[in-house]
């Protein structure tokens, strides 16, 4: 028997029963329906984390720290495999090594993390907090993206971006601190010698420069202008210390030299020179892609690194683990239709045994009559797939419509928690028609092995 003949006497027997045959095809429309909703949480979840750490550059982010430790001694030994063995001394991470990472391929941007603590001064009130630069690049990498105010106008811009509870702080309408001024103040990092009056006697002076340089502290302060508020604190690197509370552009916070943890841990390893040295700097490559291999040459060189590569490689494996579980627990609905489905297509032996007996009288074989059974399985599943996939579609937006009521209250921004892509749309489909078919097993086998002389004296 043709397929389309099959199909077309498959789908006027379902019209005969239509009642008993759409409620069966709505119960594997609910099981799909409980499938989909529950694995779209999944899948939406798991997209909506993915891109918030796309958007904070994360992903194509590498911290590199110098092998130097904070009291001057090398760590030796637990250097990694793409470590080169040579590299028995440990460079210090200064503008010299910046310049050799801008050379590597794929790497777009070396920025070094300037950070300090200082204090700020707003309407006399001294307000003790941590300070850090952010470069160009953080105007577009989605790490200030729904913030009040705006970005830094220029790199050189005396401006300055608060954290929010930074803000509440200051005033109690954050709002209206843009557009304000405020003072840090701050102890400058300057070379000893460059000031005759620095109180700094000539011995020391001539020790210094005889090391190859030294430095003083000296208190300064700046003016800066308050152009935006944000709500989260932005990607501050890794292996800082303390929140961050006051946002610069890079290149003022380089300017600014401020005395940084560094700066002591230099004096401690007599490693003072011309070019000064920086805790970590924060390089960038075209690709995530890159990573793996700009990091291992970057190893090669003599420094450490780290990335987030193995982090996201676990974040990878977490959502995989609460897809499955979904997918059992939606399953279960699923499971039960397949019940509906073998009562139905029991029943409609005992009602068609008169059918079935003319069928086979007429020349079909028990394939044939197999394959009858088989299809009529086949269409219900089908139907049903596709109408639980709408319906889970549905439940999956309703769910992202009522959270996202919630955190509008709340003064949050809105997200998607639910995604149903094409993928799991025809995954959910097949798998319906698949239960279905298995479902339809027993009843197809029985009406194929039912004799047609007694089917033909049925009444």
């Amino acid at each position: 028997m043709k397929f389309g003949d099959l199909t077309e006497l498959a789908v006027r027997n379902l019209r005969e029963a239509m009642l008993r045959n759409s409620l069966t095809t709505l119960g594997v429309a609910v099981g799909v329906a409980s499938l989909v909703a529950m694995l779209s949480l999944g899948v939406g979840l798991q997209q909506f984390a993915s891109r918030r750490l796309a958007s904070s550059g994360l992903f194509n982010a590498i911290f590199v720290t110098s092998r130097l430790s904070f009291q001057g001694f090398e760590r030796r030994g637990s250097e990694s495999a793409g470590s080169s063995a040579s590299s028995e001394k440990a460079l210090p991470l200064d503008e010299s090594a910046r310049q050799e990472f801008l050379k590597l391929d794929n790497v777009t941007e070396a920025n070094p993390q300037v950070r300090f603590m200082t204090e700020v001064r707003f309407g006399n009130t001294p307000y003790p907090t941590m300070v850090a630069g952010v470069p160009e690049s953080g105007r577009t990498d989605g790490a200030f993206d729904g913030m009040q105010g705006t970005f830094f106008s220029g790199a050189s811009a005396d401006e300055a971006i608060l954290q929010m509870d930074f803000a509440k702080d200051l005033s109690s309408q954050p709002a209206s601190l843009i557009g304000k001024d405020l003072v840090l103040r701050y102890a400058k990092r300057q070379a000893l010698g460059t000031q005759p009056n620095s109180g700094i006697s000539a011995t020391a002076n001539h020790s210094a420069q005889a090391s190859g340089g030294g430095f003083s502290v000296v208190p300064e302060e700046k003016q800066l202008r308050i152009v935006g508020i944000t709500e989260s604190e932005p990607e501050g690197g890794f292996g800082g210390f303390g929140r961050i509370r006051v946002f610069i552009p890079l290149q003022v916070a380089e300017d600014l030299r401020a005395t940084e943890v560094s700066d002591l841990r230099d004096v401690v390893n007599s490693a003072v020179s011309a070019d000064r040295s920086y805790a970590s700097l924060t390089v960038r490559v075209k690709n995530p892609t890159e990573v793996e291999g700009v990091e291992a040459a970057i190893k090669k060189m003599g420094f450490d690194t780290f990335s987030l590569l193995d982090t996201t490689r676990n974040l990878r494996l977490f959502f995989t683990v609460i897809d499955l579980l979904l997918g059992i627990f939606g399953s279960l609905a699923l499971a039960v239709a397949t019940l509906g489905i073998v009562n139905t297509l029991v029943m409609a032996i005992l009602e068609r045994r008169r059918e079935i007996g003319i069928f086979k009288a007429l020349g079909a074989d028990d394939h044939d009559v197999q394959k009858l059974f088989f299809t009529e399985a086949g269409v219900m599943g089908f139907i049903g797939g596709v109408f639980g996939v709408g319906i889970g579609w549905f439940i999956g937006r309703c769910l992202t419509w009522g959270t996202n009521i919630y955190l509008k209250r709340q003064g949050l921004p809105s997200v998607d928690i639910s995604a149903v892509p094409l993928w799991l749309a025809l995954g959910a489909i097949g798998f319906a028609i698949l239960v279905s078919l298995i479902a339809g097993f027993y009843p197809a086998s029985r009406a194929a092995r039912l004799n047609p002389v007694e089917a033909l004296r049925y009444e």
